[in-house]
Protein backbone atom coordinates (compact mmCIF):
# COMPACT_ATOMS: atom_id res chain seq x y z
CA UNK A 1 0.00 0.00 0.00
CA UNK A 2 2.79 2.43 0.79
CA UNK A 3 3.53 4.44 3.92
CA UNK A 4 1.85 7.53 3.14
CA UNK A 5 -1.23 5.73 2.44
CA UNK A 6 -0.83 3.16 5.33
CA UNK A 7 -0.29 6.10 7.58
CA UNK A 8 -3.72 8.03 6.31
CA UNK A 9 -5.88 4.76 6.44
CA UNK A 10 -4.38 4.19 10.12
CA UNK A 11 -5.18 8.32 11.16
CA UNK A 12 -9.29 7.62 9.48
CA UNK A 13 -9.49 4.48 11.48
CA UNK A 14 -8.19 5.96 14.74
CA UNK A 15 -11.00 9.08 14.45
CA UNK A 16 -13.39 6.02 14.49
CA UNK A 17 -11.66 5.07 17.91
CA UNK A 18 -11.78 8.08 19.18
CA UNK A 19 -15.61 8.97 18.32
CA UNK A 20 -16.32 5.45 19.77
CA UNK A 21 -14.37 6.11 22.68
CA UNK A 22 -17.10 9.20 23.35
CA UNK A 23 -19.74 7.05 23.04
CA UNK A 24 -18.45 4.42 25.35
CA UNK A 25 -17.67 7.76 27.61
CA UNK A 26 -14.12 7.11 27.95
CA UNK A 27 -12.52 10.74 27.49
CA UNK A 28 -9.00 9.74 26.22
CA UNK A 29 -6.02 12.07 26.30
CA UNK A 30 -2.99 11.77 23.79
CA UNK A 31 -0.16 9.58 24.80
CA UNK A 32 2.64 9.03 22.15
CA UNK A 33 1.86 8.53 18.81
CA UNK A 34 5.90 8.92 16.99
CA UNK A 35 8.51 7.66 18.37
CA UNK A 36 12.23 8.00 17.45
CA UNK A 37 14.91 4.94 17.47
CA UNK A 38 16.66 6.19 20.26
CA UNK A 39 13.66 5.98 22.48
CA UNK A 40 12.56 3.12 21.50
CA UNK A 41 15.97 1.43 22.40
CA UNK A 42 15.45 3.04 26.12
CA UNK A 43 11.89 1.83 26.40
CA UNK A 44 13.48 -1.93 25.36
CA UNK A 45 16.33 -1.44 27.55
CA UNK A 46 13.88 -0.70 30.40
CA UNK A 47 11.28 -3.12 29.67
CA UNK A 48 8.42 -0.86 28.52
CA UNK A 49 8.25 -2.72 25.42
CA UNK A 50 9.28 -6.02 23.76
CA UNK A 51 10.19 -4.84 20.55
CA UNK A 52 12.83 -2.87 18.86
CA UNK A 53 10.46 -2.58 15.77
CA UNK A 54 7.73 -0.70 16.96
CA UNK A 55 4.73 0.87 14.53
CA UNK A 56 5.42 4.34 16.61
CA UNK A 57 8.68 4.26 14.33
CA UNK A 58 6.70 4.19 11.11
CA UNK A 59 3.40 6.45 12.95
CA UNK A 60 1.58 4.16 12.81
CA UNK A 61 0.87 3.47 16.30
CA UNK A 62 -0.59 5.82 19.21
CA UNK A 63 -0.99 5.40 22.76
CA UNK A 64 -4.34 6.61 24.76
CA UNK A 65 -5.03 7.85 28.07
CA UNK A 66 -8.52 6.48 29.39
CA UNK A 67 -10.51 8.68 31.71
CA UNK A 68 -14.06 7.37 33.12
CA UNK A 69 -15.77 8.72 35.00
CA UNK A 70 -12.77 11.24 36.27
CA UNK A 71 -10.56 8.81 36.88
CA UNK A 72 -7.66 7.11 34.98
CA UNK A 73 -7.92 3.80 33.95
CA UNK A 74 -5.81 1.51 32.19
CA UNK A 75 -8.20 -2.34 33.07
CA UNK A 76 -11.76 -1.47 32.46
CA UNK A 77 -14.31 -3.83 30.64
CA UNK A 78 -15.46 -0.53 28.51
CA UNK A 79 -11.44 -0.14 27.40
CA UNK A 80 -11.42 -4.15 26.30
CA UNK A 81 -14.69 -3.42 24.38
CA UNK A 82 -12.63 -0.55 22.78
CA UNK A 83 -9.99 -2.74 21.86
CA UNK A 84 -12.03 -4.79 20.21
CA UNK A 85 -14.17 -2.48 17.96
CA UNK A 86 -10.00 -0.75 17.11
CA UNK A 87 -9.53 -4.56 15.57
CA UNK A 88 -13.17 -4.79 14.04
CA UNK A 89 -12.43 -1.81 11.26
CA UNK A 90 -9.36 -3.59 9.77
CA UNK A 91 -7.94 -7.41 10.11
CA UNK A 92 -4.19 -5.57 10.57
CA UNK A 93 -5.40 -3.71 13.61
CA UNK A 94 -4.33 -4.34 16.53
CA UNK A 95 -4.81 -3.55 20.17
CA UNK A 96 -2.13 -4.07 22.67
CA UNK A 97 -4.74 -5.47 25.18
CA UNK A 98 -5.12 -8.78 23.37
CA UNK A 99 -2.44 -8.59 20.60
CA UNK A 100 -5.14 -10.66 18.81
CA UNK A 101 -6.01 -12.81 21.33
CA UNK A 102 -2.49 -13.65 22.45
CA UNK A 103 -2.98 -12.20 26.15
CA UNK A 104 -6.50 -14.01 26.36
CA UNK A 105 -4.79 -17.28 25.45
CA UNK A 106 -1.90 -17.16 27.26
CA UNK A 107 0.50 -17.31 24.91
CA UNK A 108 1.93 -13.54 25.75
CA UNK A 109 2.12 -12.09 29.29
CA UNK A 110 2.94 -8.25 27.82
CA UNK A 111 -0.38 -6.31 28.20
CA UNK A 112 -0.44 -2.86 26.87
CA UNK A 113 -3.89 -1.65 27.13
CA UNK A 114 -3.27 1.95 25.92
CA UNK A 115 -1.72 0.89 22.68
CA UNK A 116 -3.69 0.84 19.25
CA UNK A 117 -0.98 0.11 16.19
CA UNK A 118 -1.84 -0.87 12.18
CA UNK A 119 0.49 -3.65 11.52
CA UNK A 120 2.04 -3.44 8.32
CA UNK A 121 5.47 -4.17 6.86
CA UNK A 122 6.17 -1.29 5.40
Amino acid sequence: MGLVKDQSAFIQDVSLLIQEAKRLGIELTAGEMYRTQEQQDIYLKNGKTKTNNSMHLKRLAVDFNFFIDGELVYNHPLITELGKFWESLNEINRWGGSWRGLVESGQSSFVDSPHFERKVNA
